[in-house]
């Protein structure tokens, strides 16, 4: 008979990201000893609320997909079912100065900016990847090469190429087209019909689902260390021994690390040098997500994407057309850019005055009185490039490190980040942490 592994006694999740959290919460289930270590001041990452003059919400914006099956099968665990909350919405789209209906048949069959004949294309090819289940064929093939092929050049240069290029610069020729057919899958499989798409909600937003999650991880005797980064990974004999912060060091047997992988070269000096190399080779985008609060609507949608070629955002989501609040309009306005770009550096009012000009050319009926409160949230490691071929790229999850594991967003690839993503894989690392 095979022995028993041994039990694992004490557990180190570093980061409190939904991936954090949840590997936290499945540790404590199994019957682990875990310390949670955040270099923030608060829980929660990217889906983390802040206080926008009174009214709690998100720094960067959350929706909840029909497909995001790890979301609902964690909220009822927790017992928090309940708190989902779906919301017809609908796209729109703001090219030549005037703002379209988009994201249904009829709104791409009747826009008139581009040939019947590129319509028909785009339409197949709407309809084939919301049903393709498999991104293998296409994972080493470039989104600009795959919608061309489909749709032709005048759909890709009219209402592809410019959200490309203000989203990702000088890598904009160069994004899987797995990565892309995945995104467009997930939002054409959530849907009422046809014609109406449907999105969900956490009721309270995704501080609800932060809160239950720290509540519980604190309730079964778990230990989250606030405002405490962890600057080295320890190991000996090729085995994590723990971790070392500020405070100390802390002994443990295993150890998650959930933290972007451009911070991984100081942190974990004993990983192998191609390893580090694999890490390094991964390249991300910052952005500047920008919010505001403003006493009128900007448009009836949730989200506009933006094709004009002196507007220099690929889009805005009006977050308030999928989570009432009350009478409060919120709008993210995110600048995705490198970290080297100017903008990134602009003063906050600079950004938020172009942007809110922005909003005003979508609807010339805001004044500057309409704005109640705004803010700008930014980050560094945002969104990884993923080129073709990038699955090759990632590294496994288990490192040489005996008992070390390390993952962070662009590990979900072809998916893009998203809290049902972070849940699965916090699952999954949890569960590869041996138990008696």
């Amino acid at each position: 008979m095979r022995a028993k592994e041994k039990v694992i006694a004490s557990v180190v999740v570093i980061g409190s990201g939904a991936m954090g959290l949840s590997a936290a919460y499945y540790l404590l289930r199994a019957g682990h000893r875990v310390q949670l270590f955040e270099a923030a001041p608060e829980p929660g990452g990217m889906a983390a609320h802040f206080d926008l003059d009174g009214l709690s919400t998100e720094r960067y914006y959350h929706f909840v997909c029909k497909t995001d099956k790890d979301t609902f099968q964690l909220m009822r665990e927790l017992g928090i079912a309940d708190k989902m909350q779906w919301r017809p919405t609908s796209m729109g789209l703001f090219t030549k100065g005037k703002l379209y209906p988009w994201g249904n048949p009829i709104a791409l069959l009747t826009f008139p900016e581009i040939s019947i004949l590129s319509r028909l294309r785009y339409s197949l090819f709407a309809f084939v990847s919301m049903r393709r289940e498999r991104w293998d064929a296409i994972e080493t093939e470039s989104s600009k090469s795959w919608i061309t092929r489909w749709c032709g050049k005048e759909v890709y240069d009219t209402l592809w190429e410019p959200l490309f290029r203000l989203k990702f610069y000088q890598y904009a020729d160069d994004i899987s087209a797995a990565w892309i057919w995945t995104r467009i899958k997930r939002i054409g499989r959530s849907r009422r019909s046809l014609m109406q798409e449907e999105l969900g909600y956490i009721e309270g937003g995704s501080q609800t689902l932060v809160d239950k999650l720290t509540s519980e991880i604190l309730r079964m005797g778990g230990e989250i260390r606030l405002g405490e980064p962890v600057v080295r990974v320890l190991s000996a004999d090729g085995k994590v021994t723990g971790v070392e912060t500020r405070a100390g060091v802390t002994n443990a047997d295993a150890v998650i690390c959930t933290v972007p992988t451009p911070l991984l070269q100081n942190m974990v000096p004993a990983l192998p040098a191609e390893w580090m190399a694999a890490y390094e080779s991964i390249v991300n985008i910052g952005i500047c997500c920008l919010v505001f609060k403003l006493r009128q609507r900007v448009t009836p949608h949730f989200w506009v994407n933006i094709s004009e070629p002196d507007i220099e955002i690929p889009g805005v989501v009006e977050f308030s057309n999928l989570r009432p609040l009350g009478d409060d309009h919120v709008v993210y306005v995110p600048y995705y850019m490198p970290v080297t770009h100017p903008k990134f550096s602009w003063p906050s009012e600079q950004l938020l005055d172009e942007a809110f000009s922005y909003l005003q050319r979508i609807n010339p009926k805001l004044t500057r009185d309409d704005i109640k409160a705004s803010s700008v949230a930014r980050l560094r490691y945002a969104q990884p490039i993923c080129e073709p071929g990038f699955a090759a790229k990632i590294p496994p999850v288990e490192t040489p490190i005996q008992g070390l594991q390390i993952a962070d967003t662009c590990f979900y690839y072809p998916e893009d980040r998203g809290i049902s993503e972070s849940v699965r894989f916090g699952r999954e690392m949890a569960a590869r942490v041996p138990v008696a």
